[in-house]
């Protein structure tokens, strides 16, 4: 009996594989009584015409336009001071002077000299005219005058040299020098630099020669302030090819109306080659896998794999440059899960693209 038993058990288990087996190499007879899989819901966006800019990018280090350190050219005492770090100063402000009475009273003497020199000189031009005095004394008092006007030169020069005065409209830096304090000749008070247009120096990879010109629209961008830019245009180019880096150094100007930026300040630049129309669709939508770049397309409820080649990127935007028209619908939201020939379910959702470039593209 329990032999019978056994042999029922074995029956049951052979048919029992054979089952298993059958609907392995049918697996559409298995699937035939579930049921059919659900289409996913997608979101989807009309490609448009828009102006996108070809642009390239690099880091330099900003300067002031004019900069200089300003330094004593004689010896004296402090007895005025405008030094202020961090003050704007106009062009022509005084910003110190030395003490200057003993050159002010050499200029006194001076100009008496020279006063006594133009009167004699005036008399004997008077009496020349009777012949009452040589020609040879005459010139003679000529040289003198002329001499003690050059003596005045120099004396009104040493006066001024007492003075430092700011040579164009800028920031004062930091200094050490109170008033009353002794200087030497060529002592370094301060700095003074125009920061109203920075100088922002950079380098362009040599094979954008042919696509860059003066006047070239440049923004900046500094991690000091993340979330500004900074206008400014192209100035000056470089005559010479780095030979190691083979790349063009270049300089732009950069606006600074509130000062915020700094002489020896990090900069990335992003340089304006030029604008024009491409074919645009929402970052979101591009898929990558291996070499291969795509995007979905709905096609009558039904998904589709489509290459593209891309250009131009800006934040959220990528420019197709073939693989695409106007009038294909780019699947955005759900792609990651589609294959080709999966049936979908288009839905509408303003949400899911925040631009409203493509939002009017899709209710048009």
């Amino acid at each position: 009996m329990a032999k019978q038993w056994m042999i029922a058990l074995g029956l049951v288990l052979v048919a029992g594989g054979g089952v298993f087996a059958w609907n392995s190499l049918n697996p559409g007879a298995a699937t035939e009584s579930q049921a059919e899989r659900p289409p996913s819901k997608v979101n989807v966006v009309i490609p448009v015409m828009d102006v996108v800019t070809d642009s390239v990018s690099a880091v330099g280090s900003l300067r002031a336009r004019d900069q200089i350190s300003l330094t004593t050219e004689l010896s004296g005492r402090v007895v005025e001071l405008n030094l202020n770090a961090g003050n704007r100063v106009k062009r022509g402000e005084l910003l110190l002077r030395l003490d200057d009475r003993q050159a002010r009273a050499d200029l006194q003497v001076v100009e008496a000299t020279l006063a006594d020199a133009l009167r004699q000189l005036e008399r004997a031009r008077s009496l020349q005219a009777n012949n009452s005095i040589s020609q040879s004394r005459v010139d003679e008092l000529r040289t003198a005058a002329e001499v003690a006007e050059a003596q005045r030169s120099a004396a009104r020069t040493r006066v001024d040299n007492h003075r430092i005065e700011a040579p164009f409209e800028g920031v004062i830096g930091l200094n050490d020098i109170s008033l009353g304090a002794y200087l030497a000749a060529g002592t370094e008070v301060a700095t003074l630099d125009s920061t109203r247009r920075m100088e922002l120096g950079f380098a362009i990879p040599e094979k954008f020669l042919g696509q860059i010109s003066l006047g070239q629209v440049v923004q900046g961008r500094s991690p000091a302030y993340p979330d500004e830019r900074f206008a400014g245009e192209l100035v000056e180019l470089g005559t010479r090819i780095n030979e190691l880096s083979r790349t063009l150094p270049v300089r732009a100007l950069i606006d600074n109306p509130d000062n915020k930026l700094r002489p020896g300040q990090f900069m990335s630049a992003e340089l304006t080659l030029r604008q024009r129309e491409a074919l645009i669709i929402p970052e979101q939508a591009v898929m990558t896998r291996g070499d291969e770049t795509y995007v979905f397309v709905a096609v009558d409820g039904v998904a589709r794999r489509v290459s593209v080649e891309l250009g131009s990127r800006s934040p959220g935007i990528v420019e197709v440059a073939s693989g695409l028209t106007l009038d294909d619908q780019v699947i955005v939201t759900g792609q990651d899960r589609l294959s080709s020939g999966d049936r979908i379910n288009v839905v509408e959702d303003t949400a899911a693209i925040p631009d409203n470039r493509f939002a009017n593209a899709r209710d048009s």
